[in-house]
């Protein structure tokens, strides 16, 4: 393997998942290469959907049974998921939401995973950001990913928390803050231009929807201060995806192997 001064080695891995959406899939196929390469994150953060697949991995180490989970994803319908509310603070109550985030993380506690694991959410009163390190998992990646408009937003110890995302879409600062010496960060938000070239198979070229929208609207402000969180990683992984809509959860087949060219195209810069 090539490398240009990076190196793994003896150095405590911390692994960086960004929001995104259905563009998040593409996580499972980097998670897939690390493990092929034998490296291990002693650390894991997650942002948004970054947060439901980095709860899972933390609980299970175990990218194949990931990979499974998103192809029962794929065969839903969008429609299954949605339970309406009444349209004051959000579209969707989420109940359906959590009973699958319940069927995939139980009654675990963070203490209780086998990987420390944290996930990013926003106080929607003071916009501060909201780590979240202990309590359910599930509660905790709920809140993570209570897009404002969408989902109704969760409270958490005396907090209205809604999608972490809006502060810190890929959280390098967290997993940083959690010990890492060598940050792995994920990134699957598309650059603006990238979206506008490459978008032809997602959600607004087939009709806007107002879920499609503010997803998309949450998607652009993230995308604004991506680039400030990324500066603090040591190895960046960005899949082509592009040309995904955000609820193209569907095409989990397509992105799973987007995210592992990904990753073995960047650590094949890194001295393992």
């Amino acid at each position: 393997m090539t490398y240009t001064g990076l190196s793994l080695k003896k150095k405590k891995i911390g692994l960086a998942l960004g929001g995104g959406a259905a563009r998040g899939l593409a996580h499972i196929g980097v998670l897939k290469v690390l493990e092929r390469m034998g490296i291990v994150p002693q650390m894991i953060a997650g942002t948004s959907i970054g947060s439901i697949f980095g709860a899972i991995y933390a609980k299970e180490l175990d990218a194949d049974r990931l990979e499974q989970y998103a192809t029962e994803w794929s065969r839903w319908k969008m429609a299954q998921l949605l339970d309406p509310a009444l349209p004051r603070v959000g579209l969707i109550k989420g109940k359906k939401v959590e009973a699958i985030l319940d069927s995939y993380l139980g009654e675990e506690n963070f203490s209780d995973l086998k990987v420390p694991f944290a996930c990013v959410a926003v106080d929607i009163d003071t916009g501060e950001e909201v780590v979240i390190k202990d309590g359910l998992v599930a509660s905790a990646v709920r809140a993570s990913i209570s897009i404002p408009g969408i989902f109704l937003p969760v409270e958490w110890d005396g907090r209205i928390l809604v999608d972490g995302g809006l502060v810190n879409p890929v959280p390098v600062s967290t997993v940083r803050d959690m010990g890492a010496e060598f940050i792995i960060a994920v990134n699957v938000l598309p650059h603006p231009e990238g979206r506008i070239s490459k978008q032809g198979s997602g959600d607004l070229s087939r009709g806007l929807n107002i879920f499609a929208i503010l997803m998309q609207m949450v998607d652009i402000s993230a995308n604004l201060i991506a680039r400030a969180s990324l500066e603090g990683a040591d190895l960046v992984i960005e899949p082509d995806v592009a040309h995904v809509g955000p609820t193209d959860f569907h095409l989990a087949s397509e992105l799973i192997p987007r995210g592992e060219e990904a990753a073995e195209r960047a650590l094949s810069t890194v001295e393992l």
